[in-house]
């Protein structure tokens, strides 16, 4: 928790005057009992009814002073909590987006979500309730009982005895239950896993007909995070019943050496009245301390799993552009590449070796699983090799700078994600200061320009959030279209083809083919047809190479590709 506190540092003046005005209203509130004690003593003993009135004034001044501080205080520190949360989601978001793919892969998003909210709002209310409460409730506690003592020390003898002993009982409870919060945290983190997946997997689930077995497997996990929210909450529903029974059980023994010491005449029936209370003060702050015991259990907890992200630093590390070697010859060059993902068994990529020259046309081609996506994800640097180099310009990607190497790459991921928004506003990603003209080129090439120019406002026409009031087909195409934009040196399409039909997709190749310059294409494909006419194809089968070269070539010699291309044409069509 305390390296989080740094985010409370431009609200030092809240953090000041929120306890302090806190701690003056307590000040005006432990002087109730004592004109109290003085209404009963002197105005209603002596019978004189303005003494009462203006003792009654004076009460009525305190309250008014008292409620003026707590007003000025909560305003404080909700504005204190507020900002503090504010400043630590933004780091926390930046924190993630600073992340390599491998550790977002590690952590997982439903945790990363539940982080970024629940946890950071768990945090707040712990930051609000201390600023309010941490200071004022012991010092009501502690000045009850100096104030008792002024009253009568055998009597306030009982305070001393009976504050230990809710001490005990409250910080007890939360040492058992703060471990046990983590736990519901971590819960609650399976819980918004499984219903992340469900509500992205809806179609699926339904295709399926999975619907019964989601709800029961979904039922469980909440039902196991049901159970041990109740299991510590009955914990800390212990701190009422039994706060009372000890301050009860106090007050009766104040009650009675209170009336043993009025009939010895040592105190008066006043003073009395204002040593109950002050107990019964106590008993209130003490409820309210538990009440921010739990509080801040929970927050602790929660901070805890705030800091483990921020402790958590980015395995890929990016500096400013180291200069190498230049092979202007080839555009890409895989040497000898390893690729194994974190707590993997095995390496997803083995011996990768080839080389790009610029302008080529590289297809991609393999079963599911043998490694297609790896392997072009560690061309713009997602992941690093374990072993070996991957190198752009002859220049290792690792000696590039971000902005540098981002120019130079553009990638349309194998999902078609957009954002809400407008068509041009997901266009303007790829390059910001891009003018309509290039945006309608880059339409063009994508072969969206047609349907977009149907749609309501055009460029402006409305994309909801991840393009779901587009067809698959039209996701992909804008998604190709914003990697064009940036005019990049080499362009990876990710099995981005995949919802186009035939000619489409044949369009959208020719229009790459004739692209100005000399820009270098790799198309990761499970269609034959898409990648047969690329100057080079090469071939994953489990993670390793098993052919480079032409169609003709492969076809002729890669048993393989023979396998992927015969499953998908007769052997009459064959070229």
């Amino acid at each position: 928790m305390g390296k989080l506190l740094v985010y409370l540092k431009h609200y030092k003046k809240e953090t000041v005057c929120a306890p302090l005005f806190k701690m003056l209203e307590a000040t005006f509130e432990l002087f109730v009992p004592l004109v109290m004690a003085a209404i009963i003593d002197t105005g209603i003993k002596g019978g004189n009814v303005s003494y009462v009135l203006q003792m009654g004034l004076l009460l009525i001044a305190l309250g008014l002073i008292g409620l003026v501080c707590s007003i000025t205080a909560q305003y404080f520190a909700a504005k204190a909590a507020v900002g503090f949360s504010t400043g630590l989601k933004h780091a926390l978001f930046s924190h993630i987006q600073s992340l390599s793919f491998t550790e977002i892969d590690t952590l997982g998003t439903s945790t990363m979500i539940t982080r970024m909210t629940s946890d950071v709002n768990q945090v707040q209310n712990g930051v609000n309730m201390v600023l309010r409460l941490f200071l004022r409730s012991p010092f009501i506690v502690f000045g009850a009982m100096i104030m008792a003592f002024t009253i009568d020390v055998k009597a306030a003898m009982i305070f001393v005895v009976t504050i230990p002993l809710l001490s005990i009982v409250v910080f007890g409870i939360m040492m058992l239950t703060m471990p046990m919060y983590r736990k519901v945290q971590a819960g609650l983190d399976k819980v918004l896993g499984a219903t992340r997946e469900n509500l992205t997997g809806a179609r699926v689930i339904r295709a399926f007909n999975k619907e019964e077995e989601e709800i029961e497997q979904f039922g469980r996990k909440n039902a196991e995070l049901t159970d041990l929210q109740l299991f510590v909450g009955k914990i800390s529903a212990l701190t009422n019943p039994v706060t009372y029974i000890i301050i009860n059980a106090a007050t009766i023994f104040l009650l009675y050496t209170g009336a043993v010491r009025v009939d010895e005449g040592t105190i008066t029936q006043g003073q009395v009245v204002a040593l109950v209370n002050y107990m019964s003060q106590i008993l209130i702050e003490l409820v309210k301390l538990a009440n921010l015991i739990i509080t801040i259990t929970k927050a602790l907890a929660c901070a805890n799993r705030i800091e483990s992200i921020f402790e958590m630093q980015s395995s890929m590390t990016w500096e400013e552009a180291v200069d190498g070697g230049h092979d202007i010859s080839y555009a890409v060059d895989f040497d000898h590449v390893h690729l194994a993902y974190a707590g993997a068994g095995a390496e997803s990529l083995s011996d990768i070796d080839f080389k790009v020259k610029k302008g080529q046309t590289i297809g991609i081609i393999g079963g599911t699983g043998s490694g297609k996506s790896s392997l072009v994800n560690m061309i713009p640097r997602f992941y690093d090799a374990t072993q070996g180099a991957v190198r752009i310009d002859g220049k290792d990607v690792r000696n590039y700078s971000m902005e540098e190497l981002r120019q130079k790459v553009g990638v349309v991921l194998q999902k078609a994600v957009l954002f809400a928004g407008t068509i041009r506003e997901n266009l303007l990603w790829g390059k910001e200061d891009a003018t309509e003209e290039e945006l309608w080129e880059a339409l063009a090439i994508a072969q969206a320009k047609e349907f977009v120019e149907g749609k309501d406002g055009r460029l402006d026409a409305v994309v909801a959030q991840a393009g779901r009031n587009l067809s698959g087909g039209q996701r992909q195409r804008l998604t190709i279209a914003r990697a064009l934009v940036g005019k990049p040196e080499i362009l990876i399409l990710d099995d981005s083809a995949s919802a186009l039909d035939y000619a489409t997709d044949a369009a959208l190749r020719k229009a790459l083919r004739e692209l100005p310059g000399e820009i270098t294409v790799f198309i990761v494909s499970q269609r034959a047809s898409s990648i047969q006419h690329a100057d080079q194809i090469i071939v994953l089968d489990d993670g390793l190479m098993v052919g480079c070269g032409t169609h003709e070539e492969l076809l002729r010699d890669c048993e393989v590709y023979q396998e992927i291309y015969y499953s998908q044409y007769p052997k009459t069509e064959s070229v």
